[in-house]
C-alpha cells in the first residue's frame, strides 16, 4: 500500500486557522461502517441523539504544555526548539530548527538569556539540558502553545484555551488531541443525562505527530513512540459496556492508540487466561494502524479531518475502507467542511 494512495485535494481555505466561537459549534460529517456510502450531515451538538444509553466515550486527558521555545545560538544564530519529551526534571529531547545543527556541548541562549545546553542526539532529535532550572518552570514562563505548522500563523491569546480540550488533567503533550476540543461542559453534561458514560485514557501527544510519513510503501514507516496510560478503571468500564451490549467509542485517534495498544499487550501476556480480557497497560507505544488492521476493543470512533498521506487519515481507513473514507473527505470538501485542528469532526459507528 502506497502513501500516495491517501492522497486527497484541499483547497487552502478549507484549512481551520482559527477554532470556531464556540467548541461544540462545528460540524459533524456521520459514517456507518458498513454501508458508508451513507452520509449524513449533522452538527455537533446533534451527537447525544446519535448515541445510546451505554454507551461509552473514551477521552484523551492530556495536557498540552506550552512545548515552543525560541532563542539563539551562543554564536548568534536564530534557533526554534520544539519539546518532545521532558525526560528528567532539567533534561528534555526535543527538534532544534537552526541554519546548522548545534553540536554537543553548545549552548542555546533563551529570550530571557536562560541558557540550554545540548549534551546529545536521540534519533532524530537533541537532547537538551537546563543547568539550574526544571524544563516545566522554563517552559511555563517562555514556552508557546506548539499550534501545527499548517496553521501558518504564532500564538495568540486564545490558544492558550482553545488549543486544549475542557478535561485536559495531565500535562505532557505537545499537540492537542483534537477531536476532544468540540467538546465543552454543557455538551458532556448532555451525554451524561443521556446515559453515555466517559472514561479517560492519557496519551502525550509528541511533537512526530507532524512528521511526515516519507516511506513510499507504509508499512516501511516507522512511527514515533509516545507514553500512554489505560488504567484499570477504564478497563473495567470497556468489559461492563461491552457485557450489557454497549459500544466503546474512541474520541481521536490517540485513544485509540491506547485502546488497541493496551490490547496488542494483553494478547502477548503469557497466562491465557489473562489474554481473555483487556489489561491495563503503562508505557510507550509505536502502534501504526492502517487498513487491514483488525481493531480488538473499539466500536466508533470520533475524529476531525486530518492531513493527506498522515499516519492518521491511514488509521480512519482502517474503519472503514480506505476508498470511502477519500470519498467522504470528497464530500466533506464539496460541502466546505473545515480541515484539520480547529476544523469539524467525523462520528464513525
Amino acid at each position: 500500500m502506497k502513501r500516495t494512495d491517501f492522497q486527497y485535494h484541499l483547497p487552502e481555505h478549507l484549512i481551520a486557522r482559527f477554532p470556531t466561537e464556540q467548541r461544540s459549534g462545528s460540524r459533524l460529517l456521520q459514517l456507518d461502517r458498513a454501508r458508508p456510502e451513507q452520509r449524513q450531515d449533522r452538527l455537533f451538538t446533534d451527537l447525544p441523539s446519535l448515541l445510546a444509553p451505554g454507551d461509552l466515550l473514551v477521552f484523551n486527558n492530556t495536557q498540552v504544555i506550552p512545548a515552543r521555545l525560541y532563542g539563539r545560538k551562543a554564536t548568534g544564530g536564530q534557533v526554534e526548539i520544539l519539546v518532545e519529551r521532558i525526560t528528567e526534571s532539567h533534561e528534555c529531547v526535543a527538534q532544534v530548527r537552526a541554519s546548522k545543527a548545534p553540536k554537543p556541548g553548545s549552548q542555546l541562549i533563551l529570550a530571557d538569556q536562560t541558557p540550554l545546553t545540548m549534551v546529545g542526539r536521540q534519533g532524530d532529535m537533541f537532547r537538551l539540558r537546563s543547568a539550574n532550572e526544571p524544563l516545566a518552570d522554563i517552559l511555563d514562563r517562555l514556552g508557546q502553545m506548539p499550534l501545527p505548522p499548517y496553521m501558518e500563523r504564532g500564538e495568540q491569546a486564545l490558544d492558550k484555551e482553545r488549543y486544549q480540550t475542557v478535561y485536559a488533567e495531565r500535562p505532557g503533550a505537545v499537540a492537542a488531541p483534537t477531536a476532544g476540543l468540540h467538546f465543552d461542559e454543557p455538551l458532556l453534561a448532555q451525554l451524561a443525562q443521556r446515559g453515555v458514560d466517559s472514561a479517560y485514557v492519557t496519551l502525550h501527544v509528541g511533537a512526530g505527530t507532524f512528521q511526515p510519513v516519507r516511506a513510499d510503501d507504509i508499512r516501511e514507516h516507522q512511527m514515533h513512540s509516545e507514553w500512554l496510560q489505560v488504567s484499570a478503571e477504564v478497563v473495567s468500564k470497556i468489559a461492563s459496556t461491552k457485557a450489557k451490549g454497549g459500544r466503546v467509542i474512541a474520541v481521536g485517534t490517540t485513544s485509540v492508540r491506547c485502546l488497541e495498544t493496551a490490547a496488542k499487550m494483553t494478547a502477548g501476556l503469557a497466562n491465557e487466561a489473562d489474554r481473555q480480557t483487556l489489561s491495563p497497560y503503562q508505557g510507550d507505544t509505536d502502534i501504526f494502524i492502517y487498513p487491514g488492521y483488525e481493531f480488538q476493543v473499539i466500536d466508533g470512533l470520533i475524529t476531525n479531518f486530518h492531513l493527506p498521506e498522515s499516519t492518521l487519515i491511514m488509521l480512519v481507513s482502517a474503519m472503514v475502507g480506505r476508498k470511502p473514507l477519500l470519498a467522504a473527505y470528497q464530500h466533506a470538501v464539496q460541502q466546505e467542511y473545515r480541515f484539520f485542528s480547529y476544523g469539524d469532526a467525523m462520528l464513525i459507528l
